[in-house]
């Protein structure tokens, strides 16, 4: 038996909700994420440890942790396997010697200007879809809800 209202309140007209249809793309959006990092072997957790680095600059793990939004012990884990390619380096803090200093490398840096290249493109497929004035429409709606 069919309701009169979908799942958002609105008419059924047989349609996915506004909720269905958003987690649907943001689903869509995080799988190809993810197979555009796959030819560098970065995670979408690194790749977001790296990116927070470089907007902010060199940051202690305590405060890269609080940036991401994450345990201590995990960030500890991103920056490991990130050191181990040579992406990041780890020094100590001149102003506090228990604490430790994480940068992103020169390599570090092309690597990350390499996925910026890809993602771009491959947003650019998702998105190729609206018109300007829709693009338009829906960057100023994800901008209203980040906010």
């Amino acid at each position: 038996m069919s309701s009169d209202r979908d799942a958002a309140g609105g008419p059924d007209s047989g349609d996915e909700s506004l909720a269905d249809a958003f987690w649907s793309v943001a689903r869509q959006l995080r799988e190809t994420s993810q197979e555009t990092l796959a030819p560098w072997d970065i995670t979408p957790a690194q790749f977001r440890a790296l990116r927070v680095l470089r907007r902010h600059g060199v940051l202690r793990l305590s405060d890269l942790s609080a940036r991401l939004q994450i345990a201590a012990r995990s960030t500890t884990e991103v920056i490991d396997a990130l050191e181990a390619r040579g992406l990041v380096a780890r020094r100590p803090d001149p102003d506090d010697r228990r604490a430790v200093l994480v940068d992103v490398t020169d390599h570090g840096a092309g690597i990350m200007e390499a996925i910026r290249t890809a993602r771009g493109t491959e947003a650019e497929r998702a998105f190729d879809r609206l018109t300007p004035a829709d693009r338009s429409d829906l960057t100023r709606i994800l901008r209203e809800l980040r906010q």
